[in-house]
């Protein structure tokens, strides 16, 4: 018998073509970067809105988000949106949450500009992410990285590539490195709860530093997983983040050939707060030093 999830994305499959989508999801990406690499030369510190403790935003963010959503309203007009900033929330199809199988069978997930205060700081990276989901199935999957001009996309079951533009379009295929534990370059982020966090970043810190090749923060949640997905990064860790900012880059790793789960082990992770995506061999390695510190702040 069928699965249902794989009888939807067949459904999908005759519906639309999810390669000549992804590739159009590409240049709309690609179109709101460009947006936000002219704002930044102009971009005034004046202008940013603080939405929660370190947690910012800007016209820029919504101005991208405003330019995505319009886009892929014409390239897919029956899907509804989850946006970061809210742009598309009540302008029907819009949805305000991920519980919408029943409903919007198909749904974009967008983060306009993931990284807003590498942003501020002109710090690379920060990014364009886009996802469309159906039900609990992630089938597209692009982000554009501004500064490097570096496009990584996926579709369900087609692969995982980097397009690089230097003076002409091309493309590579991704696929995950097989470092050991012992010598692999994790990101561990720091998510903007950091009251709730900062117990559980001290003891990962404390457990992996020391134990592995090195540990870095980028700032940028989608862009970590496209750095594990191109063998940059080894592994991946991060608590209380959105939807939007893990979704396409989690396809991008799981078509790459590394493993995405949330910090208890589910691969049933899209309407969670938390990722943990590494090239497969460390999976459990990360998995088991996070168990362990949940366990210590029972």
């Amino acid at each position: 018998m069928v699965s249902e999830n794989l009888r939807t994305f067949a459904d999908v499959k005759q519906k639309i073509d999810l390669e000549e989508c992804t590739l159009a999801v590409c240049k709309i990406a690609r179109r709101a970067g460009e947006y936000i690499r002219e704002e930044r030369k102009k971009f005034s510190l004046e202008r940013v809105e603080r939405k929660h403790a370190h947690d910012y935003v800007s016209y820029v963010d919504k101005g991208s988000e405003r330019l995505i959503v319009s886009a892929l309203r014409e390239l897919l007009p029956e899907a509804g949106f989850i946006t970061e900033e809210g742009t598309a929330q009540g302008d029907s199809p819009s949805v305000s949450g991920l519980r919408t199988e029943g409903t919007v069978p198909l749904c974009w997930v967008v983060d306009p500009l993931d990284g807003t205060t590498n942003f501020i700081h002109q710090y690379a990276p920060y990014a364009v992410s886009i996802a469309l989901l159906q039900g609990k199935e992630i089938l597209i999957g692009v982000v554009y990285e501004i500064c490097a001009d570096e496009c990584f996309y996926a579709w369900k079951g087609g692969g995982a590539y980097l397009e690089v533009k230097s003076g002409e379009v091309k493309s590579e295929k991704l696929k995950v490195s097989s470092q050991q534990i012992q010598d692999a370059l994790l990101c561990l982020q720091l998510p903007y709860n950091s009251e709730a966090y900062k117990p559980v970043i001290k003891q990962l810190i404390d457990r992996l530093y020391g134990n592995v090749g090195s540990i870095r923060a980028c700032g940028s949640a989608a862009m970590a997983l496209c750095q594990v997905a191109a063998g940059r990064l080894d592994g991946y860790a991060e608590q209380y983040i959105g939807q939007w900012d893990y979704m396409a880059g989690s396809l991008i790793v799981m078509e790459a050939g590394g493993m995405v789960t949330d910090y208890d082990g589910s691969t049933d992770f899209t309407q969670g707060n938390s990722v943990v995506a590494t090239n497969g061999v460390i999976q459990q390695d990360i998995l088991k030093v996070i168990g362990e510190t949940k366990n210590k702040q029972i």
